[in-house]
């Protein structure tokens, strides 16, 4: 055999074996069971349709609707204003590609795993009239704990995958509430930089009733009617933000919005567009928890006294530290 012919031959072994090694990865077992594991539940592509989501499980159903592009939480026959992120997460986790092995494809096991109507937990995805984009039954975990088994209504087969749907179906309805007095500042949509005069009456039974006046001035803060020797611009903006970023902790249906409960004490936020925002709240209750209400909003919050008295703090708490 001349050397020619050698190399010839030796670079067809070689390209022989390149694909022979290659095509051994393609068709190996393991790694096509690992790519028929890998699942989703829900169509990304279609969230943008999705306008209705009922979770039901053993704790209390949750009744979530989309209208105008925000999400609500529909409560006996009223709807509240939902956590828009929290909401987009739950929607991910529906549509997040994952491992979830088939475990079964008989009808006989869902009974046994908790994976029939009334039993499991169901998730229902929907996007207007019709069928469903996702029917979601879970079911009881596996014997290490971590993982539960699932199945889509009318389908018999069953997977099982890491339980990342409980920390949603399991929570609270109140969970669900946008609690924020200002719920457009969860989004970004309302910030500290666009207050430009914030008055804040302080409760009347607090002693001075006299109104506190911030007035933005470029960077700096013009401050009247509070004493303050040396003022700390950074405390001003935080105090700005702690105000927009205020959370209930419940909506509250015991007085209506224009009850003369809510003369108490107010805060007035006027912004660069021109418009006002009002913060009305009444006195405190037994129980230490403040009811208020907010311009442009039909709701009417339940703020605990803690976060009632950080919109009313001490003139000191704006000096300047030493």
């Amino acid at each position: 055999m001349t050397y020619k012919r050698k190399i010839t031959f030796l670079s067809g072994a070689i390209a022989a074996l390149v694909i022979l090694y290659i095509l051994t990865i393609i068709f190996d077992p393991q790694r096509i069971g690992s790519r028929s594991d890998a699942y989703t539940w829900l169509d990304l592509k279609q969230k943008n349709r999705i306008d209705r989501i009922n979770i039901i499980s053993q704790n209390e159903a949750v009744v979530l609707e989309r209208s105008g592009g925000e999400w609500f939480v529909s409560h006996d026959g009223k709807d509240y204003p939902a956590r828009q992120m929290r909401v987009d997460d739950f929607i991910g986790a529906l549509g997040k590609r994952a491992s979830y092995p088939v475990r079964s494809s008989s009808a006989s096991s869902h009974e046994r795993l908790s994976l029939v109507e009334g039993i499991s937990t169901q998730i229902i995805v929907s996007a207007g009239a019709g069928i469903p984009l996702l029917n979601l039954l879970i079911g009881q975990g596996d014997v290490t704990g971590q993982d539960v088994y699932l199945r889509k209504q009318g389908h018999n087969e069953v997977r099982s995958g890491k339980d990342i749907f409980s920390a949603y179906t399991e929570s609270t309805l109140v969970s669900w509430y946008n609690l924020r007095l200002f719920p457009e500042s969860e989004t970004g949509k309302l910030d500290p930089a666009g207050i430009q005069r914030l008055t804040v009456y302080p409760p009347a039974g607090g002693g001075d009733s006299l109104p506190c006046i911030f007035a933005r001035r470029g960077r700096e803060w013009s401050i009247t009617g509070m004493d303050i020797a040396n003022p700390d611009i950074g405390k001003i903006d935080s105090y700005i933000r702690d105000i927009l970023n205020a959370t209930g902790d419940d909506f509250a249906d015991t007085a209506g919005l224009s009850s003369q409960h809510f003369n108490d004490s107010r805060i007035v936020l006027e912004l660069g567009d021109g418009s006002i925002r009002t913060l009305r709240l009444g006195a405190g209750g037994d129980d230490d928890r403040y009811l208020a209400t907010v311009t442009g909003s039909d709701y009417v919050y339940a703020i605990p006294g803690w976060v009632s008295r950080r919109l009313f703090p001490e003139p000191n708490s704006f000096e300047k530290d030493l």
